[in-house]
């Protein structure tokens, strides 16, 4: 009997637990979160800015914005972002290799357990292709 009620107990703080975590869309609402960068020159870096605002009731801390590989870095505001106020975090992929490319920046919030994924895209072309690519967006522009 015991061992059933002590059984019980826990079920019941770890569901109650579970109950009060916060989720990253109850804190931080994001503009996008997903950016296509479209076709981009190669060895030339781009940068996209994801906006976000603190909706929760208190600052928030962005605790890590970590991207999938080497080739893309991001940066995150330091400090509390408080109540209502707008920020960002950056991500910058550098577009050394080419092709396709889709990347992944999992931004952590203090107190919540979900992160947030944000992704970004595009296709990266040799220099001669891009000069092609550029001239026949000209052409169709006229």
């Amino acid at each position: 009997m015991k061992k059933v009620f002590l059984f019980a107990s826990a079920v019941i703080l770890s569901v109650s637990a579970f109950a009060q975590e916060k989720k990253a869309e109850d804190v931080i609402k994001f503009k996008d979160v997903a950016y296509d960068f479209g076709k981009v020159k190669q060895n030339t870096p781009v940068t996209h800015d994801f906006i976000f605002t603190n909706i929760s009731n208190s600052p928030i801390i962005i605790e890590a914005a970590v991207a999938s590989c080497g080739c893309t870095t991001s940066f995150k505001p330091e400090g509390a972002i408080l109540q209502g106020k707008d920020d960002k975090i950056t991500a910058k992929y550098d577009a050394g290799t080419e092709g396709r490319f889709n990347k992944t920046v999992t931004v952590k919030v203090a107190g919540v357990s979900d992160p947030i994924t944000l992704k970004i895209t595009g296709e990266v072309l040799t220099p001669d292709a891009y000069a092609k690519y550029e001239a026949s967006i000209g052409k169709s522009g006229r």
